[in-house]
């Protein structure tokens, strides 16, 4: 346990002292929030969809939360390029530990990350509809940032370069992204599309956002983290094994 905290640790540190990190990384969930929630707003009023707003705004918390955890795995790379990873395998502490608190500290800190984007969304008028479900939304944004931190985790473990890492995570990110409804509804779809959406995870992470913030949901609450809990399980599996090939 001491090891995991440790590593847990070292992330949250890292995190807290980049404070160029923390405002850099609010620039495009305000891009999207603002040229797009305001900017579509009136078209999607005027397809009989309500507020767009309202309903962006738990699609950018995820979005948010995504990009954080799944690019932690450039650490990864980076403490592997200046011989910190080396230091740290050879030490006699289990592998496991040490994904476990690596993937837990990024996991915190795409959480804290959707957190500010979420107070951020207060300060433009966004309001949930059941503040009492905030502790429930909070759990499931660990959920979804320890699901793709771990992800980033286990791609990171097979690569050496962090060009290579960015063209596969830019590669496998944004079809995630844009197919899980986050900007817009996903009733209605096409059958093909509709399918693509089922597969990917982070539509659960999303639906479960939009239910706890605004009461509206596809799949229910209870499949959402059904989903997520499963595809949560196998990306930590994979990450511990190929973390653990990780030749010292």
């Amino acid at each position: 346990m001491k090891t995991i905290y440790i590593m847990w640790l070292r992330q949250i540190k890292r995190y807290l002292r980049s404070r160029s990190r923390i405002v850099g990384s609010l620039g495009q969930p305000l891009l999207f929030l603002l040229a797009l929630g305001y900017g579509l707003g009136s078209t999607f009023k005027a397809a009989g969809e309500g507020n767009y707003f309202t309903f962006l705004a738990p699609g950018i918390i995820g979005m948010s939360i995504i990009f954080t955890a799944i690019f932690s795995g450039i650490e990864l790379i980076w403490d592997r390029q200046f011989g910190f990873l080396k230091e740290t395998m050879v030490a006699p502490v289990g592998r496991m530990n040490i994904m476990i608190g690596r993937t837990l500290g990024g996991a915190t800190v795409a959480t804290i990350q959707g957190l500010i984007v979420f107070f951020v969304t207060l300060i433009f008028g966004f309001r949930p509809t059941n503040w009492v479900l905030l502790p429930v939304l909070f759990l499931c944004m660990l959920l979804v940032a320890l699901l793709f931190t771990a992800l980033g985790t286990a791609v990171a473990s097979t690569l050496e370069d962090m060009q290579g890492f960015q063209l596969i995570m830019n590669f496998l990110v944004m079809p995630l992204f844009f197919l899980s409804g986050a900007l817009f509804p996903i009733t209605g779809l096409p059958p093909a599309l509709t399918a693509l959406v089922k597969i990917d995870p982070l539509s659960y992470g999303i639906d479960s956002f939009r239910f706890l913030l605004l009461g509206r949901t596809v799949f229910g609450l209870g499949l959402d983290l059904i989903v997520l809990i499963l595809f949560t399980a196998a990306c930590l599996f994979m990450g511990n094994y190929l973390f653990s090939k990780i030749e010292a």
